[in-house]
């Protein structure tokens, strides 16, 4: 797997568990374009080959943002078409995020404003310090979002609710996110990394095809109707009944120990 990212820092613990941080506290951890070229090619690697990684924890360096979004100082001047390409970019990053098999844990501990709410919201879920702050303010810059905030905002909290953060640009604390339902945690600020890899541990000792096959069948459910939905549910499900890891779990149950799942 490669590492040697200039926008972000990778580091593995405890084997599976892959804790990726978007390294631009200098800049709030805004997104340039070799930022949005990095998190594209991390997670499109995922894609391809997951080397044992079982589960994503995403979080920014510092202490004050995750992340605040594109960053405006390298989009001043820019013409339209070196605009168009920058977000193109951007889009082909947030389809590798949503597409990757390996489950994302966003970790947010600071400001998660236009796009860095929208990388939050394009986690499978998200634990926030109690001093995180979130925003969609893309209006107030004559833009609207487009890392798919339109999309999942109205999934997480509603689309009454959504049409009211997306419209106004106004900021909300990450206990308003909770009681929302955007966020699932909110932690102290010294304790959201430690409370979020507790939960990536537990997501890491389950059987990896099974986490994998389960994640995108619970997307699916959010596209289609519910009978479609279902026989994708039922076509992952019959795959996973050969596999070496469904022999283990049951074994293991009988046996009253803890399974060794490999991913086979």
């Amino acid at each position: 797997m490669r590492i040697d990212f200039e926008t972000y820092n990778l580091e593995r613990t405890d084997d599976h568990i892959l804790i990726v941080t978007m390294n631009r506290a200098n800049a709030a951890n805004a997104m340039n374009t070799q930022m949005g070229l990095d998190g594209k090619a991390i997670f499109e690697g995922l894609y391809t080959e997951t080397e044992g990684v079982r589960c994503v924890v995403l979080t920014g360096a510092g202490s004050k943002a995750f992340c605040a979004g594109g960053d405006l100082k390298e989009r001043k001047g820019m013409t339209d078409a070196q605009w168009r390409y920058q977000h193109a970019v951007f889009e082909q990053g947030v389809m590798a995020m949503r597409n990757c098999p390996v489950p994302i844990i966003a970790a947010v501990n600071g400001a998660a404003f236009g796009g860095g709410c929208e990388t939050a919201m394009n986690a499978d879920f998200t634990y926030a310090s109690k001093t995180a702050r979130f925003a969609l303010p893309e209006v107030s810059l004559g833009i609207m979002p487009g890392a798919m905030g339109t999309q999942n905002m109205p999934q997480a909290v509603g689309e009454r609710r959504a049409k009211e953060i997306i419209l106004t640009g106004r900021p909300f604390s990450a206990e308003e996110a909770y009681q929302w339902g955007l966020v699932n945690k909110v932690c102290e600020p010294e304790n959201l990394m430690d409370d979020t890899i507790e939960t990536a541990r537990l997501i890491a000792q389950n059987a990896p095809q099974s986490i994998m096959r389960a994640k995108r069948s619970i997307s699916v459910s959010t596209q289609v109707d519910r009978a479609t939905g279902y026989q994708f549910e039922l076509e992952a499900y019959n795959r996973l009944v050969g596999t070496e890891d469904r022999h283990e779990g049951v074994l293991a149950f009988n046996e009253k120990r803890k399974p060794n799942f490999t991913g086979t």
